[in-house]
């Protein structure tokens, strides 16, 4: 085929080819504009549907907004109301005020015309009444003979002595009455206060019983040739009795804090078995720390039960060893505490300071704890010691005057006074035989004391013993045999005693090594 040829078929191609195309063009563009009119057409269909229900919605909104409004301008009109009836009733109230005080001004103003009437009549019968006077006074004064200086001067004489006559027989009278009613208060105030509080009263004894397992354990507790009983007795100061009684040993001491150490020592090394002087003495040592421990705790009880605080602990220490000791066989420290209570409810009935008036009442027997120790009796010791530890000047009053020694300077030292008293005079409290015999045994522990050298001494056997123990490095045995005489020739001259008292002067030497 020539080159025309090809030419010419490829010219037919491609007019069939752009014939083809544009039917093609043809068909496409009607199919998509039937599309858009389909689309358009639902565009409108869902135009109009979203428009009327944004209408249904504006319309429903606004009608729940009319009602709201409805209702809200309701309940302002419903306040607008209210209000207008309240100013109304105001009005009515301010109009009503009005009235009463224009008719309270009338009557003010009719009573003060009437007043000022009266006081003109008042002032006229004033001024006659004073001429009356003058000319009656004129006329006495003519029938007398007396000017008005002489008249003046003879009535103030005469009204004079009435008067003194009048008021020796007023005076005299009113002392009675008074001197009845203060009588009759004190002892509505004692009775008042004696019958708020009421304690319980325990007598104290002087000696205590120890348990045994068997009759065997005494035979161990007096040891080989008695070694054993006789180190327990020099270490504290008691006297053991074991007798035929079956399953008690007897602690007998007139020291209370003594025999309860002794108590509690036999207790432990009957416990522990192991019974020789060695283990003795450290049981002791260990039973009267245990004893200062409970002395300490027993005095801030007492001290908590009374409300008195802030004390020193010096103070707290020598009142809990007051529990162990009686006077007239009464507990000191129950004594105390029981005189703490009535001083605060005597002062509470007079109007006083309650918690300073416990206070006093709860130390004024502080010196008994101590009169051992100091020189003096026991009000003028425990005033040293309550002054030596801060306390105030009434508290250590109290202590000092309790008993009427000194002048009484504070109010607290009466009712302390008279609190103690109380306290002493209940039926049961005291037993005075007691307390002679506690006396004399402290007398004779104190005058063997005395003697130099002197390291302990005990009066045990009730009395009719004391066991003097000295200080090996400073006493001899010549020297300890000559003071036993001394402490007897002494005892002779400054006591008074039923019987005979043996005294036994203790020396002993005691070396001890350690094997390591």
């Amino acid at each position: 085929m020539t080159t025309g040829t090809w030419i010419a078929i490829v010219g037919a191609a491609a007019a069939i080819s752009a014939a083809i195309g544009w039917f093609f063009n043809r068909l496409v563009r009607g199919a998509a504009y039937q599309q858009r009119d389909q689309i358009l057409a639902q565009a409108r269909v869902d135009a109009e549907t979203i428009l009327k229900s944004q209408e249904l919605e504006a319309k429903e909104e606004l009608i729940k907004r009319r009602e709201a409004l409805e209702r809200e301008m309701s309940s302002v009109r419903d306040e607008l109301r209210e209000q207008e009836r309240r100013l109304d009733r105001r009005d009515t109230s301010l109009t009503e005020q009005q009235q009463d005080m224009g008719k309270k001004e009338r009557m003010l103003e009719v009573t003060q015309r009437k007043l000022a009437e009266r006081n003109e009549a008042v002032e006229a019968k004033d001024t006659e009444l004073s001429q009356a006077l003058r000319q009656q006074q004129d006329q006495l004064y003519k029938i007398s003979g007396m000017n008005s200086d002489q008249a003046r001067e003879q009535l103030l004489t005469r009204l004079g002595h009435e008067l003194q006559n009048e008021t020796g027989a007023f005076i005299i009278k009113h002392e009675q009455e008074l001197k009845q009613n203060a009588d009759r208060m004190a002892r509505e105030i004692i009775g008042m206060a004696v019958q708020r509080y009421a304690a319980a009263h325990t007598s104290e004894t002087t000696v205590s019983s120890v348990d045994i397992p068997t009759d065997e354990m005494k035979g161990r507790i007096i040891g080989r040739e008695g070694r054993n009983i006789r180190a327990f007795e020099k270490a504290t100061g008691v006297d053991v009795i074991v007798d035929d009684t079956p399953g008690v040993v007897i602690v007998s001491a007139f020291d209370a804090v003594r025999r309860e150490v002794a108590r509690l020592s036999l207790v432990k090394l009957i416990q522990d078995g192991r019974i020789h002087p060695t283990r003795i003495e450290e049981i002791v040592a260990e039973t009267q720390k245990e004893i200062e421990a409970h002395v300490r705790r027993t005095g801030r009880e007492g001290a908590q039960e009374v409300g008195v605080h802030g004390l020193h602990e010096k103070l707290i220490d020598l009142m809990g060893r007051l529990s162990y000791r009686t006077s007239y066989s009464q507990n000191v420290l129950r004594h105390s505490i029981e005189v703490s209570f009535l001083t605060g409810l005597l002062a509470e009935q007079l109007n006083l300071d309650a918690t300073l008036a416990r206070r006093c009442g709860f130390l004024h027997d502080i010196g008994k704890a101590a009169d051992h120790e100091m020189e003096g009796g026991h009000p003028t010791v425990g005033a040293e010691l309550l002054k030596r530890y801060g306390e105030r000047a009434e508290v250590v009053h109290a202590a000092q005057g309790h008993h009427d020694d000194i002048r009484v300077d504070y109010i607290y030292t009466v009712l302390v006074a008279a609190a103690d008293a109380i306290s002493a005079a209940r039926p049961g409290a005291r037993r005075e035989s007691l307390e002679r015999y506690v006396k004399r045994l402290e007398d004779l522990e104190a005058l063997a004391c005395g003697f130099p050298g002197v390291e302990q001494a005990f009066a045990v056997q009730a009395g009719r013993e004391i066991r003097v123990v000295v200080n090996p490095r400073q006493v001899n045995d010549r020297e300890a045999a000559r003071m036993c005489r001394d402490i007897a020739k002494a005892i002779e001259d400054a006591l008074t005693y039923p019987g005979e008292i043996k005294v036994n002067v203790l020396r002993e030497t005691r070396h001890t090594e350690m094997a390591r």
